[in-house]
């Protein structure tokens, strides 16, 4: 179900108006608070789309990068980053609401999923945080977008974050599912209490060979588990999740997947050319461009509390808390909360 807002203090009264009217009307709590606003999205279940029209590829970079395009290719942009381990069918039903209120939506595959591909044989299969936003801004420059609204959950909320941080002249505005997610190899040195470190139990799995062969063997069993411990409330059928499993079959996935997560505690090494990038946002760097952040209420994933990321947006910012049991997938547990944000963080 697509859950509700928890609305800040300073718009209370501008929507209270409109209650009364809403009501006649039979809106949802959160399409009358978004409506004082602007424009609002229309409620939407989830599942309602099951693909896109089309997978197109380009290269950009190191890669040829598969994506999924909708809306007119004129209007301001809107680039959505999924997860690990999901795939672009987290926004199957958020592209089409942002298509039809004006938007161009690209979605692209990360490096490692999908009908995305390294062009050379010899290129790292790297999957560190400054070389996968880079990926980004690079296919940015293949499309020759010089600016977007960029929007994330999991990988593709720390990518987004990054992106705002480090070349925030390409960054509109910013939509992070679970806030500031940067990351800094040497703040992971520490160690956490032992409630924290349980709920990285995957991590300390994949630091070992044992963790990258169980992987490689039962991937989508490991992915349905991620799937279920993370989105508790989340009742995804078997085609769902089929849809976005088949994408975790490219050749280097895995090899992506492992590097991601070793390099994160300094059990593997980055490339030297992105060493710059990381020493910045090793910083944590303040994110300046205008942000919404949101976090579902039933997140089974690791994620951080709002509070003690909310001093790392000083441009205009809001967080939002979408209820109903929505988890760490929330794109695709609440696409209408989702598109909705990236509306009103691009008009904040």
């Amino acid at each position: 179900m697509t859950g509700e807002f928890n609305l800040p203090r300073r718009r209370f009264m501008r929507v209270a108006a409109l209650a009364v009217a809403a009501a006649q009307f039979g809106m949802g709590r959160a399409a009358l608070a978004e409506s004082a606003r602007g424009t609002s999205i229309p409620a939407t279940a989830p599942g309602t789309n099951t693909s896109f029209a089309e997978i197109k590829q380009v290269n950009a970079g190191v890669l040829n990068i598969g994506y999924a395009e909708a809306g007119r290719r004129d209007a301001p942009v809107v680039i959505l980053l999924h997860g690990w381990p999901y795939d672009i069918h987290t926004y199957v039903d958020v592209a089409p609401l942002l298509a039809k209120a004006g938007y161009r939506v690209i979605v692209p595959y990360l490096r490692g999923y999908g009908t995305t591909r390294f062009l050379s044989a010899d290129t790292p299969r790297n999957g560190q945080q400054a070389a996968i936003a880079a990926d980004i801004v690079a296919l940015m420059d293949a499309l020759g977008l010089d600016k977007a609204v960029v929007a994330g959950c999991d990988w593709g909320a720390r990518t987004a974050n990054i992106i705002a941080a480090l070349w925030p002249e390409r960054c509109k505005a910013m939509v992070s599912v679970s806030g500031y997610l940067i990351g800094s190899r040497e703040a992971n040195r520490m160690p956490l209490p032992p409630k924290a470190e349980l709920a990285w139990w995957y991590q300390f799995y994949f630091a070992t060979e044992r963790g990258r062969a169980g992987y490689e063997q039962h991937r989508n069993d490991f992915a349905r588990l991620i799937w279920q411990l993370a989105s508790p409330k989340w009742e995804f059928d078997d085609a769902t999740f089929a849809r976005s499993a088949a994408a975790l079959e490219n050749p280097d996935h895995v090899d992506i997947t492992i590097h991601n997560y070793r390099w994160r505690i300094s059990l593997a090494d980055g490339e030297r050319e992105f060493d710059e990038l990381e020493d910045r946002l090793a910083s944590l760097p303040v994110i300046t461009v205008p942000t919404i952040t949101l976090e579902g209420d039933a997140n089974g994933a690791p994620h951080p509390d709002p509070a003690a990321y909310a001093k790392k947006f000083s441009g205009k910012y809001e967080h939002r808390l979408i209820t109903g049991g929505i988890g760490h997938n929330l794109p695709q547990e609440a696409p209408q909360a989702f598109a909705q944000a990236v509306v009103d963080a691009d008009r904040l």
